[in-house]
């Protein structure tokens, strides 16, 4: 009978660049299509003025960053305690490798490796580790665990699609930003990882061609109905994926940590808050949930709910959720909740062990 560890975390993609972490608000403050009234700091949120407060957000900036490095630091240690045979990373493509040709709602990436240069071309300034442009990184896959779970996948009637190489892109930020968290202090990551990619921007992923990826631009997405994709899987698909991988690694002869990564609500895909701010009254529904094991109230959220959350991402977080359920785990052994309104998204890290 498999091991299964369940951690979940974020991919951030700033954390990795040295920058002040607000920049996304200064650049969305400064777009002429901002309604005036959020121009002023008087009509914020309380907690958002905190943030912000009289430097710009580099203060809470500063202290966020390291919050973050902590709790990497916190599951890497649950990673080294657990010795896993292979990780199993639920991620988000966001017009990386899967583009205008194919666009499968999930994809296990059956690699036997792949390199990838995290920094050649990267337009966010100094990295957070001053490695030079062409530093390469080699993720060692595992494809037996792969073709194991598209297989047992598809027996159960869930229609997933697998690669055994990249189409477009070497390796997701989803997934490449995960590695170099989780090896924050550069001791090396050798465990194998599976790739499992989620279309959590449905609607918006060719729509958007990566604009939400883009330092440049206050990520303005397109609005109108008829200029959008076909939508992500339903939450509740993604729950009962994240479920049926559970029972599939129960079967298997191997010891898995299945990772959720990404950020909550994020403020570039909340229309209702003008693209300025995230959902934070919603993320922390959630995260109650979360702590409570209310599997039901995540199973039971829509569609319309994740996209007017802006928690297009979290569905990679449904399917940890699923899994967890399945394993009758009813709630995390550690959880942390990093409140941030000004650096585009919370940030939830979670740790649920056998």
């Amino acid at each position: 009978m498999g091991q299964i560890l369940g951690l979940g975390i974020t991919h951030y993609p700033n954390l990795a660049a040295q920058v002040n972490m607000s920049w996304r608000m200064q650049s969305v403050l400064a777009d002429p299509k901002l309604p005036e009234h959020l121009r002023a700091v008087e009509n914020w949120p309380p907690a958002m003025r905190a943030q912000w407060g009289s430097d710009r957000g580099q203060a809470h900036s500063d202290q966020h960053r390291q919050d973050l490095i902590d709790n990497f630091r916190k599951a890497r240690a649950e990673l080294d305690a657990f010795k896993p045979d292979f990780v199993l990373i639920w991620g988000d493509d966001q017009y990386e490798n899967f583009r205008d040709d194919c666009v499968p709602a999930f994809s296990v990436l059956a690699y036997d490796a792949v390199e990838f240069q995290p920094w050649k071309g990267y337009r966010r300034g100094r990295n957070a580790w001053d490695e030079p442009e062409d530093h390469t990184i080699r993720m060692n896959g595992h494809r037996a665990g792969g073709k194991y779970l598209a297989s047992a996948l598809l027996t159960e009637g869930i229609d997933v699609a697998y690669a055994y190489k990249p189409l477009h892109h070497p390796l997701g930020h989803a997934f490449s930003n995960s590695l170099l968290y989780l090896d924050y202090d550069r001791k090396g990551f050798d465990y194998p990882v599976v790739p499992f990619a989620v279309n959590a921007y449905g609607r918006w992923l060719v729509a958007s061609s990566g604009v939400p990826m883009s330092p440049t631009t206050s990520a303005q997405l397109p609005d109108a109905e008829t200029d959008l994709d076909p939508p992500a899987p339903q939450p509740w698909r993604c729950f009962d994926v994240g479920a049926a991988v559970a029972r599939a690694l129960q079967r298997s002869p191997w010891r898995v940590a299945i990772v959720a990564s990404s950020s909550w609500s994020h403020s570039f895909l909340t229309r209702k808050h003008s693209r300025l701010y995230p959902d934070v009254a919603a993320d922390k529904r959630y995260y109650a949930a979360l702590q409570q094991g209310d599997w039901d109230f995540w199973r039971n959220t829509t569609l319309a709910q994740v996209e007017d959350s802006g928690h297009h991402e979290l569905l990679n977080w449904f399917c940890l959720a699923g899994a967890m359920n399945a394993l009758g785990r009813k709630q995390p052994d550690e959880s942390a909740f990093l409140e941030s309104w000004i650096t585009n998204s919370d940030k939830v890290f979670a740790v649920f062990r056998p």
